[in-house]
């Protein structure tokens, strides 16, 4: 998912194919606006690179768990 909004604390708000969740980034560091995260339970569990973010949200969008991916 990718971060679009840092909130208080280690908060976040994160989104995939339009659905947006609250997280916590307690468990990764350095976390900005437009990094995209590996969730689990409303954790962020890692950072991934753009382009391996791009890869993965291709084939959920193929297999039919989100919509296309959106454009950085």
């Amino acid at each position: 998912m990718q971060v679009v909004e840092l909130g208080p604390g280690e908060m976040a708000i994160v989104d995939a194919g339009g659905v947006r969740k609250e997280i916590s980034l307690a468990l990764v560091e350095d976390v900005a606006v437009g990094d995209y995260v590996i969730l689990h339970v409303g954790y962020a569990l890692q950072k991934l690179d753009e382009d391996e973010a791009r890869r993965t949200l291709e084939l959920f969008a193929q297999f039919g768990g989100l919509g296309a991916p959106a454009a950085p």
